[in-house]
């Protein structure tokens, strides 16, 4: 017999059902919240396996048609492209990033042929271009210099958005280069694209596999931590998407993702914009290598990492799993 002094509300009233379950959730994932990254190979014809992304490949040019008509049937709105640019054509001034027919340029073309009606978002920085693997023009001591490299990343998302990117986004995270891109595009009449900044990017141990991906591990001499945040750090972020909305920045951007769900919570919150994470290369193999070795369902752990990515507040989710989530969304 129940004592009288038993709650009157029963929580798991509100999921003894799969319908009532579904009526009462309080956020829904769905494939317009996800965009796919894509990595560029040379060459024709070509898939290169990427062994530290089990299950991710590059692909060249004359392939992406098919991966452009993959995502809008999959209902994924948005790709960002990343190139692996051949080693003979990197450089110290990182020259082949303001080449018009570069990777990236002809891999734009290719989507906008294939599928016109799907976003494209590209990657402004140096780093894939780059000899010493830096996201900018580096100096006698090795240091990244801020001013000069913001000057070309202007150059390189004027060359995005001739072709016809949609979102260019600078992941290299210089001070002021939001405002200068903004500044660019206005100048040249590409008013319509939109800029989502990197904004809280922080300097990661999670980034191995995507290195590996462009081709640039092995190439960085020191590291990344004299421009890319500090992981210790939250309230600077909330300083630095100040900074870029203040420039000129229509999305913003957290990157890593799922360790810093509540810098997502916290920018969402403070600003209420569109925020954007990125659920990384190093947290991609981390659920492909629990799923091989039997420790999660891989499917299921693919569906709650990126549900925890909405409930903290984000916009959308840059993941390496969109097509699988996608289709298992589809299957309901």
């Amino acid at each position: 017999m129940v004592s009288p002094s038993f709650p009157a509300l029963r929580m798991r009233r509100g999921r003894s059902a799969p319908w009532i379950r579904a009526m009462l959730a309080e956020h829904r994932l769905h494939p317009t919240d996800l965009i796919w990254p894509l990595f560029i190979c040379d060459g024709k014809g070509c898939e290169e396996q990427i062994p530290t992304l089990p299950g991710v490949s590059r692909w060249s040019v004359d392939r992406l048609a098919d991966k452009a008509r993959e995502a809008r049937d999959l209902g994924i709105p948005c790709v960002a492209l990343f190139p692996n640019t051949p080693a003979g054509l990197r450089s110290d001034n990182a020259g082949e990033a303001l080449n018009a027919d570069n990777l990236i340029c002809r891999a734009i073309k290719a989507i906008k042929d294939a599928a016109p009606e799907i976003g494209v978002l590209t990657d402004v920085a140096l780093d894939p271009y780059t000899a010493h693997g830096h996201d900018g023009l580096v100096d006698e001591r090795g240091c990244v210099k801020n001013d000069e490299t913001s000057a070309i990343l202007v150059e390189q998302a004027l060359v995005q958005a001739a072709t016809g990117a949609d979102i260019v986004a600078p992941s290299d995270m210089m001070d002021g280069r939001v405002g200068a891109i903004r500044a660019g595009l206005e100048r040249e009449g590409y008013c319509d694209v939109a800029i989502m900044a990197y904004a809280a990017k922080y300097a990661s141990a999670f980034y191995g596999p995507f290195r590996d991906a462009v081709g640039s591990r092995g190439l960085l001499k020191g590291d990344k931590r004299g421009y890319q945040m500090d992981p210790a750090n939250g309230l600077e972020a909330l300083r630095e998407v100040a900074l870029d909305l203040a420039e000129g920045a229509d999305m913003v951007m957290v990157k890593p993702g799922l360790p810093y769900l509540d810098v997502v919570a916290a920018v969402k919150r403070e600003f209420g914009v569109p925020t954007f994470a990125y659920q990384v290369s190093g947290e991609y193999a981390m659920i492909e290598a629990a799923a091989s070795a039997g420790a999660g369902d891989r499917d299921a752990l693919v569906l709650e990492t990126l549900l925890a990515f909405k409930r903290a507040g984000a916009t959308g989710v840059l993941s390496y799993h969109a097509p699988l989530a996608a289709r298992l969304l589809s299957e309901g």
